[in-house]
């Protein structure tokens, strides 16, 4: 992307995020999410650039990002082994995170 294009810096679930319009990103699940409703809009915003000049938040900036849901996914799996030598254990567990696939549609000031 250009330098011209205006981007934020978000964050949500504990993560951040840079973010342009019309980036497809995949974050952590949110709880206040219905199913009927499509529309996130993101109140964390640590940075905003608008093309020109940027603005950076004590803590954070009044702005405004939304973004559409497209899809619940699943990340990769993650092995985590335990093994403790002439105990005879030796455990294997798999996880996968469940993620929110979310396009980027605006940001403003």
């Amino acid at each position: 992307m250009g330098e011209n294009n205006p981007y934020a810096i978000i964050q949500t679930g504990g993560k951040q995020y840079r973010v342009f319009a019309g980036d497809v990103i995949d974050i952590e699940l949110l709880e206040s999410q219905e199913e009927g409703n499509s529309s996130i809009t993101f109140n964390e915003i640590l940075f905003l650039h608008d093309g020109e000049k940027g603005v950076c938040g004590t803590p954070t900036v009044k702005g405004l990002v939304k973004g559409e849901l497209l899809d619940h996914v699943r990340g990769p799996k993650v092995i985590s082994y335990k093994y403790k030598r002439r105990k005879n254990l030796r455990r294997k567990i798999g996880h996968r995170q469940n993620y929110m696939r979310v396009k980027i549609t605006e940001i403003g000031v």
